[in-house]
């Protein structure tokens, strides 16, 4: 019986090429996108869940909450991993994790440096890969890292720096001005983590490991803590609060001090936080991916259910027939199923190949590896056969039941009237439904566009263009040579400014202190940077009060920003000139001898934060070099081969500031691509499947129109009768959209401290964008019906 179905399927199918193509080219590009979505998902939420005690690993963070607003920090105070081992009962285990960087040096038998480059590395306390179960390939987790200037490699690493991993295990290299001995060698981080580590260093050679400061967090010092068996995590909380009470006892009034404790599986989707991978994917994005999905499956589905049911009327005889023959209605519904059954899976098959085809442009947006392989990935096989089950119902069961229920004695005679069982009704329906969200999706699209186009050109408060941030050893005889550096750097002839400083204006690597101004602490935190007096003409930094520091390196002075004044409850900018401030637990008074113009202090999402400029050249991270414009690849080799000269022992490293700064956009930017392209896929669909759609409704009025354009009709006529009802459902969709787009739009834009104003040029645009289109799609169709002859289509009667 399902070979007959199946035959009858394929017959049918050839019958009607035209619509047949409709259908498979709709279903089969929205289901390639809903594949390419899912296992893009797939690989996000695989983050982090490789280890076997996934669901009791938390994170500890840090959070203030002030009364105008809020602050996250993945980093935590460094003496506290001490206290909760101490003071948390219900831990399993509590480890500190904290991430450095540094010159690595291997030499060979002979003394000889085999081996200079820059890496990051990963202080770690034993109880590290207790809580982590990386698999070692050789030493002992538990004992290879608690004896100070013990290291651990992963396999990768280790046979980078050894040749062959298996002999890492004994062998000694050089780490800034320590031998570090090999203990163990563990299998490589897989991509889908959000700690890259691959150097881990006992923490007992940490040389801040036993600082006492509760008030000064880092984003490089983390802590994890596996819990209990039986324990759950609002176990913690009594205890937590107690713990608050007791380390944090400098009480201010308007800001409350906090530490969560974040899931494991968070740590990839919250973007508060971030991790030391840098990879992040918030879950609101993860759920716009799952809505477009759903969009384009349905937008493909309702096509299919339109020129089915419109086609019934075209079947009824081959219904009446089979009726008459003894055919029941499960019968005819299971024949009209397995039609659809049948495309579907045609559909899957090609969504395949175009999954495939796609799949490197994906990957390279997205920058991660991202695998379509079923083998691998078995998930992947059942989700494509539940795809493929699911549209096969959704898209066929109601033109199935539709055409199963007709009257036999009406459809022999060819008389079956669909409106009468409200399937004109249920068509326009699904066509305003359809068109709703493609409008949302496109006027979606626009606006994001939009506040892109506006965070790259919104002014930031300093000019970040043809800067070079070039890295600077930090070890004491390196920072003795800063000031040569500086001058040398300096004589070029493509070099305008150059500043040593911690980071650009725009960073994330900022520590926050408790201060106190004029004797009194405030009620909040200030970032600090470390700059010298050339800083500001570097970045083109407005002083709107004081002066710039002074280029005597020996006199440490303070230089504010707008906000810490307002902060501060200062309108006046002069009159903070001149003011004692005292910064984390440093008892030194510096003044404060300039206030500086506000800047973005980080991304357009984030508001501007008091910052805290600290006269210190010898705490810098970076050289920041002014360029001129016209040489700047020429300029950049003659900053390299300077670098080199002062420091041959130590490795060079640059990058523009203009590229940090396009890294906070990432989201932005694949987003916006995805926006894009899959807006173009869902319009695609929607005005294929209303083309099919307008040419049936054409010929089923061929006759009509013939009648009427006897009775003396214009083609122009003709073609405004057919258009008119597909132009009024576009327009009833766009209506119905806008204020759907608009409450979704308005809460994506929330999301920034800095957006564009909402206005109706969006929506209006998208309109006439969608009516001048359905007016274009069905005009084509519509024109060529109504300039059909009469003679031809009335012959027969």
């Amino acid at each position: 019986m399902f070979r007959l179905n199946l035959k009858i399927a394929l017959r049918n199918l050839c019958k009607n090429k035209g619509y047949t193509f409709i259908n498979i080219a709709g279903l089969s590009i929205g289901m390639a996108s809903c594949i390419l979505i899912f296992i893009f998902i797939r690989y996000q939420l695989s983050f982090d869940q490789q280890f076997i005690n996934k669901d009791r690993i938390y994170r500890v963070v840090s959070y203030w909450k002030y009364a105008d607003k809020e602050e996250f920090q993945s980093g935590v105070p460094r003496p506290l991993a001490a206290a909760m081992r101490n003071d948390f009962g219900m831990l399993e285990e509590v480890a500190a994790l904290e991430r450095s960087s540094g010159i690595i040096k291997v030499k060979d038998q002979s003394g000889k440096v085999r081996l200079k480059t820059a890496e990051d590395v990963y202080y770690v306390e034993p109880g590290f890969f207790k809580i982590f179960d990386y698999p070692w390939l050789e030493g002992n987790p538990q004992q290879a890292l608690v004896q100070p200037n013990t290291v651990a490699l992963s396999q990768k690493m280790a046979s980078r720096f050894f040749g062959d991993w298996h002999k890492a295990v004994g062998q000694t290299f050089q780490y800034r001005d320590k031998i570090l001995k090999v203990t163990g060698v563990f299998a490589d981080i897989p991509e889908n983590n959000s700690n890259p580590i691959h150097i881990v260093i006992a923490y007992a050679g940490y040389e801040n490991k036993d600082m006492k400061a509760w008030y000064t967090v880092s984003s490089s010092s983390e802590v994890y803590i596996l819990l209990k068996k039986g324990v759950d995590i609002a176990d913690l909380e009594g205890t937590k609060n107690a713990f608050l009470k007791k380390y944090y006892t400098e009480k201010q009034s308007n800001v409350k001090e906090d530490h969560f404790f974040q899931p494991l599986a968070e740590l990839h989707k919250d973007a508060n936080y971030g991790n030391f991978s840098g990879k992040i994917i918030e879950s609101s994005q993860l759920k716009g991916l799952t809505a477009i999905g759903v969009f384009l499956l349905l937008t493909a589905c309702v096509n299919f259910i339109n020129l089915s049911a419109a086609q019934a009327i075209s079947r009824s005889k081959e219904i009446g027939v089979r009726k008459v023959m003894g055919g029941t209605r499960k019968q005819l519904m299971v024949q009209f199923l397995t039609e659809t059954l049948t495309i579907t899976i045609l559909s899957s098959l090609i969504a395949c190949v175009l999954t495939e085809a796609a799949l490197p442009s994906m990957i390279a947006l997205f920058r991660e590896n991202i695998s379509f392989s079923m083998v691998d990935h078995p998930v992947i096989f059942v989700f494509m056969i539940g795809l493929v089950l699911l549209v096969s119902l959704v898209a066929g069961f109601y033109p199935a039941m539709v055409m199963s229920g007709f009257n036999p004695i009406l459809a022999i005679k060819n008389k079956v009237n669909l409106s009468n069982s409200g399937g004109v009704v249920l068509r326009k329906v699904l066509v305003v439904m359809q068109f709703t969200l493609t409008i949302v999706l496109m006027t979606g699209t626009f606006i994001i566009m939009k506040q892109m186009k506006y965070m790259r050109e919104k002014p930031l408060g300093f000019n970040p263009s043809a800067i070079a941030m070039v890295e600077v050893p930090g070890d004491s005889l390196s920072r003795l040579k800063y000031g040569l550096l500086k001058k040398r750097i300096w004589k070029e002839t493509g070099v305008r400014f150059a500043s040593l400083c911690s980071s650009g204006p725009s960073s994330i690597d900022v520590d926050d202190y408790n201060f106190s101004y004029n004797g009194k602490k405030p009620r909040f935190h200030v970032g600090s940077k470390y700059a010298d007096a050339d800083y500001f003409k570097t970045f083109d930094l407005k002083i709107i009060a004081g002066k710039s520091f002074s280029q005597n390196d020996s006199l440490q002075e303070y230089m504010v920003n707008e906000t810490f004044l307002k902060k501060l409850n200062i309108v006046r900018p002069e009159d903070a000139i001149g003011q004692k401030v005292t910064l984390g637990g440093s008892s030194a008074q510096l003044s404060i001898v300039g206030v500086v113009k506000d800047f973005n202090n980080t991304n357009l999402r984030e508001a501007i934060s008091p910052i805290l400029f600290h006269k210190n050249s010898r705490e810098a991270t970076v050289i920041a070099v002014k360029m001129n414009t016209q040489n700047i690849p020429a300029t950049m080799k003659s900053i390299e081969s300077i670098w080199n000269s002062i420091y041959p022992d130590h490795v060079y490293g640059a990058t523009f500031m203009e590229e940090k700064i396009n890294k906070y956009y990432e989201s932005e930017r694949v987003m916006g691509t995805l926006f894009k392209a899959f807006a173009l896929v869902i319009v695609f669909i929607s005005f294929i499947g209303l083309f099919g759609l307008i040419s049936f409704v054409a010929t089923q009025r061929t006759k009509e129109m013939a009648i009427r354009k006897v009775l003396g009709a214009s083609t122009l006529e003709l073609v405004n009768m057919l258009n008119f009802s597909f132009m009024a459902l576009v327009l009833l969709a766009n209506l119905i959209a806008w204020p759907i787009a608009y409450v979704l739009i308005d809460k994506w834009l929330s999301g920034y401290a800095y957006r564009i104003e909402l206005n109706s040029w969006p929506f209006l645009i998208v309109t006439s964008i969608s009516m001048v289109a359905t007016l274009l799609t069905v005009s084509f169709r519509s024109f060529s019906a109504a300039r059909t002859n009469p003679a031809d289509a009335l012959k027969d009667e």
